[in-house]
């Protein structure tokens, strides 16, 4: 009689327009193995040829679990899809995913390569059943990346009517009906601001988050709104170290040997919607707050690059953010002195 395996994983590497699948198992002596490997295009259709493909290549008898990395936008499509069809699936926060991999014999990172990680990683590792956001969540993070699609085009906009104003022979008609999309995508941007503030307003527990996470220098309702929509309200974190991951301003340093060394840079391999939306507050903050504008001028006069001290004030903030829920104490500025943060999972 064929013994059932203890666990299946289906590891998949999610891109933009693609999922790359690789298919690991674990016997009854704990060994592991990864015995397949299949890309798939990341939509609907390219979803269900790969649940075809996985149930020719797995035991029906045997626990199966597909195991993906936050990859901040590009995953979550194909999650929901699984998860409604009743599938078990995880969701790794990036910096697991990274640090597993540096365990491992492969040190050359492709995209099969990846996949393969992530499959082990499944079978090694305690991962958790992935939940769907609350729906409050779904509908700030819709409203919130439509806004700043609207900012973007808005920033277009007004860089054209300027370069037709300052034309030799500027048109008229021209600068009119610009005039006239401006005002429109105005008008749009105060009715997702109103949809926004409707959102937190009706639902106490955002409500009582936000107005904790504007206690913080540089953090007002918008930026409060994308963090809470972008990190589910902190579902999935259980450390800073997490958190900046996830929204890709962790720091990567390349090297090989003794001889080759790359420049620390940040990974931004995360969510750019959170890792962006900290870039205004970061700005605010070093002038209006005595600390962070500490850390920045100490970061800019040993590197002479005000880019790393603004990131570094941007990784700041958000490490804050997840302090501030997770106490459920509004900032103070001489928090670091006054509390003691009894959460370890705050020091990681």
């Amino acid at each position: 009689m064929k013994k059932a395996l203890l666990k299946q994983v289906v590891g998949i590497d999610v891109a933009q327009k693609e999922l790359v699948v690789s298919l690991g198992k674990m016997d009854q002596g704990a060994s592991t193995y990864i015995y397949a490997y299949k890309a798939f295009v990341n939509n609907e259709k390219g979803f269900t040829a790969m649940i075809l493909w996985v149930k020719k290549q797995t035991d029906a008898d045997s626990p199966l679990r597909y195991v993906m990395e936050a990859t901040g936008v590009y995953h979550e499509a194909v999650a929901y899809f699984l998860s409604d069809k009743a599938y078990s699936v995880s969701i790794v926060m990036p910096n697991k995913i990274t640090n597993f991999f540096r365990t491992l014999e492969t040190k050359t990172v492709t995209d099969k390569s990846m996949s393969e990680a992530i499959a082990l990683f499944g079978l090694e590792k305690k991962v958790e059943d992935w939940i769907q956001p609350k729906k409050v969540f779904r509908e700030l993070r819709q409203i919130t990346r439509e806004r700043d699609q609207l900012i973007a085009e808005r920033t277009i906009l007004k860089n054209q009517l300027h370069a037709e104003q300052v034309e030799a022979y500027p048109s008229e008609q021209t600068i009119g009906r610009i005039k006239i999309r401006i005002k429109m995508v105005d008008g749009q941007l105060k009715e997702t601001l109103a949809e926004i503030t409707a959102a937190i307003k009706n639902d106490t527990e955002i409500g009582k988050s936000v107005n904790l996470l504007t206690s913080i220098p540089g953090i007002g309702l918008l930026t409060a709104a994308v963090i809470m929509a972008e990190t589910n309200g902190f579902e999935l974190i259980r450390s800073k170290k997490q958190l900046t991951s996830y929204a890709g301003l962790d720091v990567k340093e390349k090297e090989s040997g003794t001889s080759v060394k790359g420049k620390p840079r940040i990974s931004k391999r995360g969510n750019r919607h959170l890792r962006k939306a900290m870039y205004m507050p970061a700005l605010s903050a070093i002038r209006h707050s005595e600390r962070y504008k500490a850390i920045f001028v100490r970061i800019v006069s040993r590197t002479s690059i005000k880019m790393k001290g603004a990131v570094a004030v941007q990784r700041k903030l958000l490490e804050m953010t997840y302090t501030i829920y997770k106490t459920q104490t509004p900032y103070l500025n001489d928090y670091l002195k006054t509390q003691i943060v009894k959460d370890p999972a705050l020091n990681s």
